[in-house]
């Protein structure tokens, strides 16, 4: 049986992605969502004049985890087998779309909950190369997901994913912000969830994107996310040390 899967988008002020991004996620996926997370550009005109896509828009912008719990709820909602996660910045490369989905249900009927894109995994002909204080930070909080929890992460900040819809059943979505991955992360080995790594591309198209106020500086986004790494790990009552063995690389 082939699974019915989603494919969603969260989307703030994308004017100048769009249209392209959407037009190459249609190619390799039947269902699109796009979530318009309060964009005050072109952005909603543009997502009205395209066809064939799902969009669900929130008036106020509330953040990058806040789009995707709405994709996760609007997956759960209408009863699809697996969402898949993707930038529109032109980022990730929808062709993939397909591939992160077959790694989720392998033919050992092996069970999957999460197919986490990696762009340290492997490397590609004309990657890019990465702004080094994302690279550091993300390959520092990658280490301590490791250290502490027994995981074979390369990159933990990927946007691009497959999940498994009955385990987004399980998530409680609480950090509306950019460190929602984090907060993913130490719910996903509370839950005992299988998670395995697809190796992506490298590709930066905008290397000078911001964040939005304090967080464009990287000292202050360290902080941020440590913090919300240590109030996810008191609140699920999973400790630095805890022995997950059902996750893998």
């Amino acid at each position: 049986m082939s699974a019915r899967y989603l494919t969603a988008l969260p989307v703030f002020n994308e004017e100048n992605h769009v249209v392209e991004v959407l037009g190459t996620v249609r190619q390799f996926c039947d269902d699109v969502l796009v979530v318009d997370d309060g964009s005050s550009d072109r952005t909603p005109c543009l997502l009205q004049e395209t066809e064939g896509i799902a969009v669900v828009r929130h008036e106020q912008n509330s953040g990058y985890g806040a789009a995707l719990r709405t994709a996760f709820n609007y997956a759960v909602e209408n009863g699809y087998d697996a969402l898949v996660t993707i930038d529109c910045d032109g980022q990730h490369e929808p062709r993939l779309i397909p591939k992160l989905v077959d790694a989720l249900f392998p033919e050992s009927g092996e069970r999957i909950d999460i197919v986490s894109g990696s762009r340290y995994l492997k490397t590609f002909d004309n990657d890019s190369t990465p702004p080094a204080d994302r690279k550091a930070i993300n390959f520092e909080i990658t280490r301590q997901l490791n250290s502490c929890f027994g995981l074979h992460l390369t990159d933990s900040f990927c946007g691009f994913k497959a999940y498994h819809v009955d385990a987004l059943r399980k998530f409680e979505i609480t950090e509306l912000g950019y460190a929602m991955p984090l907060q993913l992360w130490i719910q996903a080995v509370r839950h005992g969830m299988r998670i395995v790594e697809f190796p992506i591309p490298l590709v930066y198209l905008e290397e000078e994107r911001s964040f939005g106020g304090s967080l464009d500086d990287a000292r202050r986004r360290m902080a941020y996310y440590q913090q919300v790494l240590k109030t996810e790990m008191d609140q699920q009552e999973v400790p630095c040390g805890a022995d997950d063995r059902n996750q893998s690389s």
